[in-house]
């Protein structure tokens, strides 16, 4: 059982009206704020909310998928405090989870209750981090131009591996990070021992997500640019050579993003405007997506690896608390649950 669930308040009899459920309904979404809720030993999922820009308003949600439980800002709860400026992402490390919150220029470091042990600042704008060693992690970053390079043991900023543009997502394999970059056309290979670029591989302009399959394959979504008349390109690297197996164009007008994959890691998902998914073996991108949007405003896409449900977060007017719409692997919706502002990504437990 995850600490969490072993130290938040538990209630006792019958739940007080603080203890909030939340039904497999597709129509009633429930608020959902409460710190008094008994969490089951289940694996959680959060839930990371940008918040407002400026507004200092993100949060990090806590789902309980055994008993529809949330609590809207675990974070506050234990705290007492607000996570800050744009909350980014979220990764647990070596028993830590770390928080990367973009406009503060900061990470915030919890224990496995979530409650607050350290800070790390100095990192310019983070995006993502990604640990490399058990004492070493790699930041992304906005407006640096630069990776950052992160003692994890003592929390702090150790060096910066020159990277120009704006860095973001990152997986690691045969001691390389293969890094996106937003700004630029390529995704670039650091060389993790010598903390070096020594490589990059084209995939075009605009490249955010990157996830690597089964077959320790590395695909890599970039979004195009409209206003350029560049096409959103799927690319597919071998992380051996550093070349481009395959690639795939998008039409005139899509603009593809939060490329993941499923349990098994043999199927793609990414949105553009609906969810596609899309088979690591298949010679063309799909014909007709996979889950229409209808109404909705998709912003954040995850696949839980624990029972391959899919999770849609729908921002709805970049203001409003986000709906988050769980499918399973057949794309019927199961239930519903609240967010924060802007929820933009998914970890799971």
């Amino acid at each position: 059982m995850n600490s969490i669930s072993k130290n938040i308040i538990k209630t006792t009899g019958c739940f007080l009206s603080t203890v909030i459920f939340i039904a497999c309904v597709k129509d009633k979404p429930q608020t959902a704020n409460s710190s008094q809720v008994q969490l089951s030993g289940a694996k959680k999922v959060y839930v990371v909310n940008e918040g407002g820009f400026t507004n200092g308003n993100a949060s990090i949600s806590l789902f309980d998928p055994f008993n529809n439980q949330v609590i809207e800002d675990i974070y506050y709860t234990q705290n007492a405090s607000s996570v800050g400026d744009v909350a980014q992402s979220l990764s647990f490390v070596n028993g830590s989870y770390y928080i990367v919150v973009n406009n503060s220029d900061k990470i915030l470091v919890c224990d496995d209750q979530f409650k607050k042990v350290a800070q790390i600042k100095g990192l310019g704008s983070p995006r993502y981090l990604l640990p490399v060693t058990n004492q070493k992690a790699y930041v992304s970053d906005y407006q640096s131009n630069a990776i950052s390079v992160v003692d994890l043991n003592l929390k702090v900023k150790t060096a910066s591996i020159p990277c120009s543009g704006w860095t973001e997502k990152m997986v690691l394999v045969y001691n390389k990070a293969f890094v996106t970059n937003i700004k630029r056309e390529y995704v670039y290979v650091v060389n993790t021992l010598f903390d070096l670029i020594f490589d990059s591989v084209f995939v075009g302009i605009n490249a955010a997500s990157i996830v690597m399959d089964k077959q320790d394959k590395i695909w890599v979504l970039s979004a195009g640019d409209k206003n350029q008349s560049i096409l959103a390109r799927l690319s597919r690297i071998n992380p051996i050579t550093n070349q481009i197996e395959i690639s795939f164009s998008f039409g005139n007008g899509d603009a593809p993003r939060n490329l993941c994959l499923n349990k098994t890691k043999d199927t793609l998902y990414f949105l553009n405007n609906d969810i596609y998914r899309m088979a690591i073996s298949e010679i063309n991108l799909p014909s007709s997506s996979f889950i229409k949007k209808g109404n909705k405003n998709f912003y954040g896409l995850g696949v839980n690896p624990n029972d391959y449900n899919i999770y849609a977060a729908d921002a709805l007017d970049y203001s409003q608390k986000s709906n988050i719409y769980i499918f399973d692997s057949y794309g019927n919706q199961k239930s519903f649950f609240k967010a924060g502002i802007n929820a933009n990504g998914f970890y799971f437990e």
